[in-house]
């Protein structure tokens, strides 16, 4: 590896309206490398990166940056961009409705006497999708890919900008563990091209993967940087860089008494909302007990999601027929009040777009779902509503200034404890929970899964879906595994392992294709 300094960032302090983000940083990256930023939500990694690709430009923080030799003073993103230096956020920014090729030159089309040069575009656009490995046709819309199609299209994108220092956030929060190797071996075959990436993730398993060194942040500050060579990238380490303690297990112990059967589903059958003939969910038969913790596991598109939500209330699809019990009786869930009077919750797995209203505060989110209780002869009491907000916060070690903060202001991993205070507001006896902890810290997920734990020992009854095969296995008492929107196999705590899960998709998956012919 070359051992020239690529970036250089001095002294770089940022700060907000009482919160000071950055804290005198400097790190530096090297021509070639994959540099990964580690802390915990909050740390300011994703403020560093901003400062750097011009999000906030020159003056609005302290501190000097210095890339390919020279000082920088990016006044907006279009400056950093004409250093070739490309940042893909956490949240995509590609078009639905646009195709791949208008995607991939948004911004930067290619124009031939004032006309965008489509057959060109699109040429190019081939080629590009070639290079990053995505099977799609250029006019193919985006509306139409998986999620980690579109961060191969967002990667595309900067390729056609001729990126020579990429920076990534979170890339693969929402990606799935093929899709994940997929794009991490991408990387690495792009450091072979001589571009180097900027790599933020929470996924230490694949920071130890890709990563050559490692800059670790904590409350704003620089804790040290790993060198994989001479440091070796111990996820020990990096945890109590990034948390300032040791966490001994990853996953906090739990034992309390698993009850009595306590919610069943019985031939659960759902169809698509838009695509009347097809049928998402297939005959799917479950049960949870008091005080216990099962898993669903399955690849993305399994249908878990949508097993979930439409037994919340039939937030998803048509046609549903099969019968709910709850403690032996069968109850009626046809609709989001009367799931949320059965105490039925459903925590979903897009906190931002469908679990909180950002722009609000989160005494007014954690009391949303129970704003009927907190009122009298239709009126709400905004004195027990603020009671009811503050207990949760106590309840969930929410970290803010007062629950009249806005919620778009909290880290992902407060986000994710608002969602959870709104659902435990309204003392739920079955609680859904769909990827609780994606895109958060490990020191947040311990807290997270602390309590998972604490309610599965008042007695509740825990659907956890989660993509992490690793927290499924150790936070689940049974596991069912979901292929194709059937359940295919089911395991215990204790008994089952990755390749036992994956070797029960592999094979479903295979009779599935057998059964056709």
């Amino acid at each position: 590896m070359s051992a020239k300094i690529l970036l250089s960032m001095k002294n770089i302090t940022k700060t907000f309206p009482g919160v000071k983000a950055l804290d005198d940083v400097s790190f530096d990256v090297v021509e070639g490398e994959i540099h990964a930023i580690c802390g915990e939500n909050g740390a300011g990694k994703s403020t560093l990166m901003n400062v750097l690709s011009g999000v906030y430009p020159h003056q609005s923080y302290a501190g000097t940056i210095h890339y390919d030799g020279a000082e920088c003073r990016f006044r907006n993103i279009r400056d950093s961009e004409k250093c070739n230096i490309v940042i893909i956020h956490q949240e995509l920014a590609l078009i639905p409705y646009l195709s791949v090729a208008e995607n991939v030159f948004l911004g930067n089309e290619i124009v031939e006497s004032g006309m965008i040069d489509w057959d060109t575009t699109h040429m190019r656009a081939g080629n590009l999708l070639k290079r990053v490995g995505l099977m799609r046709k250029p006019s193919d819309l985006v509306r139409d890919l998986s999620v980690g199609e579109q961060q191969l299209v967002e990667i595309a994108k900067a390729l056609s900008k001729k990126v020579n220092l990429l920076i990534l956030d979170e890339p693969t929060a929402a990606l799935n563990e093929r899709e994940s190797e997929n794009l991490l071996n991408l990387l690495l075959h792009l450091k072979q091209e001589g571009i180097t990436c900027v790599l933020i993730s929470h996924k230490l398993k694949e920071v130890e993967y890709a990563a050559d060194r490692i800059t670790i942040l904590r409350d704003g500050a620089v804790i040290e940087t790993l060198d994989k060579e001479k440091n070796g990238i111990a996820q020990d380490r990096i945890i109590k860089g990034m948390v300032g303690r040791d966490i001994v297990d990853i996953f906090p112990a739990r034992n309390c008494q698993i009850g009595e059967l306590f919610f069943e589903i019985k031939d659960w059958n759902v169809f698509d909302p838009q695509i009347e003939d097809r049928q998402t969910i297939h005959n799917i038969s479950l049960h949870v007990k008091k005080g216990e913790v099962i898993g669903l596991a399955g690849l993305m598109g399994a249908g878990r999601t949508e097993l979930a939500m439409s037994i919340f209330g039939r937030s998803y699809g048509k046609k549903i027929t099969g019968i709910v019990y709850k403690n032996g009786k069968k109850i009626d869930v046809s609709t989001v009040p009367k799931a949320i009077n059965n105490k039925i919750a459903y925590v979903t797995e897009d906190r931002k777009g469908s679990g909180l209203i950002l722009s609000d505060t989160i005494q007014n989110n954690i009391t949303l779902a129970d704003l009927w209780h907190l009122s009298h002869h239709g009126i709400l009491d905004e004195d027990v509503e603020h009671i009811a907000a503050t207990d949760k916060r106590k309840l969930l070690g929410i970290k803010c200034s007062s629950v009249f903060q806005k919620a778009v202001n909290l880290s992902g991993g407060n986000q994710q404890k608002v969602v959870l205070g709104k659902w435990i507001q309204i003392s739920p006896d079955v609680l859904i929970l769909d990827e609780p902890t994606r895109g958060i810290d490990v020191g947040a997920k311990f807290e997270i899964y602390s309590i998972i734990n604490r309610l599965a020992s008042e007695g509740k009854s825990i659907i956890l879906i989660s993509s992490e095969m690793p927290e499924l296995i150790g936070m689940s008492d049974r596991i069912y595994v979901v292929n194709q929107g059937r359940i295919v196999g089911e395991f215990n705590k204790g008994n089952v392992s990755q390749e036992d899960i994956m070797r029960c998709i592999m094979d479903s998956t295979r009779r599935s294709k057998d059964d056709k012919y």
